[in-house]
């Protein structure tokens, strides 16, 4: 039994040094850390080891403590994550510390201060970055596709909801503030840093399984519900004028087309330049009412307009006018039904960057609205694609960075083999038919690296494809008679 106290000691000893190391642990406090660490794992007793963290990751680390005490009988490996959890967040600064430590940093320079904070929570074991980046990633015709392995597919719609709610009522949400260091939900790792945002208090978080890099929400620091107005686009500006190097949007506050939290207003962004900002109008021109500013069409397989300008009041002015003409929009032909008796059917996501002084204020224009045919969105992935992507098509997808379930990674393992065998399509996938049929065409045989490109080549035409379905017009110049419609 000695020795296996031993192996506790010194991986609780481990992880301290790589608090020193990584985690900002004062010196002053180690002794009182050490004690905390050794009550939540259960340990009575200590003896110093001297063990170094020896610049191994957080995640070694935590392994070797796991082992150590499932060794000594303190706990069982399905206790793992919630353990982990508890002890990195006695090792990690508080939260008024960090956000000190932030506003230092960020009197310097904004970009050092979320390149700091972002850092930081992975060193803390808040961001997940050694699976996020298990999961395969490419770039294919101006589109992103992940395949997230991390993340639970949830094909129903009211499930995936669900699974943002809480069950208590406290917190109020899966966002709410109160989760910061919330034991119930294993939040103790995570840290917010507070936000002046439209003349109100809000805060940013990372994401814990995020989509693309530094992923995090701005979250409103009031439990009011999810909604899209002028004062929004207004908080967006105020977000980019602090992280001008980062960008910043929000899913259109209606069920099935994203915004899942939909009890608590709050927008997505981070550090990656996702494809729709990227992006180029088809056709633009001035605005009558704004001549500092234009709107146009962007060249996007989803239906957006995009408004430009370093004039903030006329691209909110702008944008909101777009925003309340589209709400009222209707065309019974093509199933766009701006209200019956579900309540209001169209909204928009909308999305903004900030280069060389310009704002770019981009508006995806979205429906929810159903139909006998298609009674998860006429709007949405159509059926066929179902088997690719049924869940809801939200802000980062509408944006070109596609996140597929995990399954698909085994399945289409199993499929570039048949395609290389020359083999039909198994029982098991009979759901594939018709992407099995469109790799098929593609040549008469495969390499194994001609069937990895092929199965690529077709996730990027697929999802290409259900960006289309998410269209609310059925060409550019649609879109364009819409704006010029609106006096703009």
């Amino acid at each position: 039994m000695k020795n296996k106290m031993r192996k506790v000691y010194s991986a609780v000893d481990a992880l301290v040094d790589y608090a020193k190391e990584n985690l900002l642990l004062d010196p002053r406090n180690e002794i009182y850390v050490r004690n905390t660490v050794l009550d939540l794992i259960g340990a009575e007793s200590y003896e110093q080891t001297d063990a170094r963290c020896a610049g191994r990751s957080c995640t070694a680390l935590l392994n070797d403590l796991h082992a150590a005490c499932e060794g000594a009988g303190f706990y069982t490996a399905e206790e793992r994550e919630h353990r982990a959890d508890a002890v990195m967040g006695a090792l990690s600064l508080s939260p008024k510390d960090t956000e000190e430590e932030f506003a230092r940093r960020l009197s310097r320079s904004s970009e050092e201060a979320t390149k700091w904070f972002y850092e930081y929570a992975v060193l803390s074991d808040y961001v997940k970055k050694e699976k996020l980046d298990q999961n395969p990633r490419f770039e294919r015709d101006g589109l992103v596709i992940t395949v997230n392995l991390a993340k639970p597919e949830f094909r129903d719609p009211k499930k995936a909801a669900s699974g943002n709610a809480t069950k208590g009522g406290y917190p109020k949400c899966t966002i709410c503030r109160e989760n910061e260091g919330f034991a119930g939900r294993d939040k103790r790792t995570l840290r917010t840093v507070t936000l002046k945002l439209g003349g109100g208090d809000w805060f940013w978080q990372f994401s814990p399984y995020g989509y693309f890099y530094q992923h995090g929400i701005a979250v409103n620091c009031l439990h009011t519900p999810m909604h899209v107005d002028e004062h929004t686009f207004v908080c967006l500006m105020d977000f980019v004028d602090l992280f001008p190097h980062w960008f910043i949007g929000c899913n259109a506050p209606l069920p099935r087309i994203g915004g899942s939290v939909l009890a608590h207003d709050h927008f997505q962004g981070g550090g990656e330049v996702l494809p729709l900002h990227r992006a180029a109008c088809v056709t633009s021109f001035k605005s009558k009412r704004y001549p500092d500013a234009t709107v146009g069409v962007l060249d996007w397989a989803g239906t957006a307009v995009r408004v430009t300008s370093a004039n903030r009041e006329a691209v909110a002015k702008l944008s909101d006018l777009i925003r309340a003409a589209w709400e009222q929009y209707e065309d019974a032909a093509r199933g766009i039904v701006p209200f019956d008796g579900d309540g209001a059917h169209n909204a928009v996501s909308p999305t903004v960057v900030k280069k060389g002084g310009m704002y770019e204020m981009t508006l995806i224009l979205r429906s929810n609205a159903t139909s006998e045919r298609y009674p998860d969105g006429i709007f949405h992935a159509h059926p066929e694609f179902h088997i690719i992507k049924k869940e809801s098509i939200g802000l980062i997808e509408a944006q070109g960075l596609f996140i597929l379930p995990g399954r698909l990674k085994a399945q289409f393992e199993t499929i570039e083999e048949l395609l290389v065998n020359g083999a039909p399509l198994s029982v098991e996938l009979k759901e594939f038919e018709m992407i099995y049929g469109e790799l098929r065409a593609m040549r008469p045989t495969f390499t194994k690296e001609q069937a990895h490109r092929a199965v690529q080549i077709e996730l990027a035409s697929v999802c290409t494809r259900i960006l289309q379905n998410t269209a609310v017009f059925e060409t550019f110049a649609d879109t364009e008679n819409f704006l010029k419609g609106l006096d703009l």
